[in-house]
């Protein structure tokens, strides 16, 4: 009798491991949980805004001569601009900078007696921000030519900006959510499982650089200014459960 309920048991053991391993085997590909992916949105554009500074000064040992210089310099200048097809209402001058010049006095021996006024040093800026970009970077490029006037004037580089970034960046975004969700279904479909519901999105930080200009990302979001043409790029990270 003893055998007898032995033999039974061990039936019923082989039944259910079959079983078992039955169930195993039919849900080996089957995704249990979540799924979390990455998508990526990108594309490339070009600057529609520009911004140039520039800077011009005069030296005079009398202040009122140093600031009729100063004037003087400002009228060729605008006139200058003028012909390059700049109007006058798009210049934008700072107030004017004045500082006392001295000059540090040693003796033959290299010890130092003190200091010695040299002139008024007075300095204005200039800034220039168009939607014609090509007009204002080619006068970037060419205000050299006042030299020749007798004004030596000090151009900084122009910094580009894009008027529509926040319709960009609404673009980027469901550019990187499309592709994040695109992932998730591809991971789904060769694991055996389905796509349930979205339980979390969280968008990265917008960054802008340069095209092939090398630039990192940051952290904190890269803002590139210094290129005309940038590339403009933003992460969305999608969690989904699965079926």
């Amino acid at each position: 009798m003893k055998h007898y309920t032995n033999a039974i048991i061990f039936g019923i053991a082989i039944v259910a491991s079959s079983i078992f391993l039955g169930k195993a085997y039919t849900d080996r590909n089957k995704v249990d949980g979540k799924i979390e992916v990455t998508g990526l949105g990108k594309t490339d554009f070009s600057s529609d805004l520009i911004v140039w500074e520039g800077s011009f000064g005069s030296v005079n040992m009398d202040l009122q001569q140093a600031y009729i210089s100063l004037e003087e310099k400002k009228s060729t200048i605008n006139n200058y601009l003028s012909k390059k097809g700049i109007k006058p209402e798009e210049l934008v001058y700072s107030a004017v900078s004045t500082h006392q010049k001295s000059k540090q006095l040693y003796t033959v021996n290299g010890d130092y007696t003190g200091e010695e006024f040299v002139g008024y040093e007075l300095t204005q800026s200039i800034e220039i921000e168009s939607k014609d970009v090509d007009k204002i970077e080619k006068v970037s490029r060419e205000i050299t030519e006042l030299l020749n006037q007798g004004v030596q004037f000090y151009s900084q580089a122009p910094r580009y900006y894009y008027t529509k970034l926040a319709d960009l960046k609404i673009e980027m975004i469901s550019k990187a959510t499309e592709d994040a969700r695109l992932r998730a279904e591809n991971i789904a479909k060769f694991s055996g499982g389905h796509l349930s519901e979205l339980e979390s999105a969280k968008m990265g930080i917008f960054q802008i650089t340069g095209q092939n200009s090398g630039e990192d990302y940051s952290w904190g979001g890269t803002f590139n200014t210094a290129n005309r043409e940038k590339t403009a790029s933003i992460t969305m990270k999608l969690v989904y459960k699965v079926d």
